[in-house]
């Protein structure tokens, strides 16, 4: 990797680190193409990206971000698991983690909040951001529904008594 090479990969980093809402560290121990492969499929129909990047220019581009705290989890084969929504990153990897032995997740971060491993797994507990849209129109929804069953219901009364009355 040349000079130019590698700083594209701390530009292109930098602006991930600008843009995402959280920053899994997880470190793998010999997965293999396939696994990794699976891993960044996840990630991707999540999305979340999965990148591994050396260390050094990794700890370059969180250099100036609001993630330069988690620079001292990056040290041995590590990669980095984004995205801007905050939970699917950390359910994904927490998910593969629980599968595989060979992949360990180190820590975290969400804005300035450093998480250790047990803040990722609780992030990863948490629902998705479409679950919550989901949630709250239901719950915006849930009222008007209640009050055109109530509103009807004296006219639905009314009816079935006049029925009654007419059949009589």
């Amino acid at each position: 990797m040349d000079r130019s090479q590698k700083a594209d990969l701390v530009a292109e980093l930098k602006s991930v680190f600008a843009e995402t809402g959280v920053v899994v560290v997880t470190r793998n121990h010999g997965l293999s193409v396939e696994q990794s492969s699976e891993l960044r499929n996840k990630m991707r129909d999540a999305g979340a990206q999965f990148k591994v990047a050396k260390n050094r220019l990794a700890k370059l581009a969180l250099d100036g971000s609001q993630y330069q705290p988690i620079g001292d989890l990056l040290s041995g084969p590590t990669a980095l698991a984004t995205s801007s929504d905050p939970v699917a990153a950390a359910k994904v990897a927490v998910e593969f983690a629980k599968g595989n032995d060979r992949f360990e997740i180190l820590g975290g971060a969400m804005g300035e909040t450093v998480l250790d491993v047990n803040g990722i797994k609780a992030l990863a507990e948490l629902p998705s951001l479409d679950e919550l849209r989901g949630k709250i129109v239901g719950l915006i929804q849930a009222p008007a529904t209640k009050i055109a069953q109530i509103s009807k219901e004296p006219a639905g009364l009314l009816a079935r008594v006049l029925s009654a009355k007419a059949a009589a």
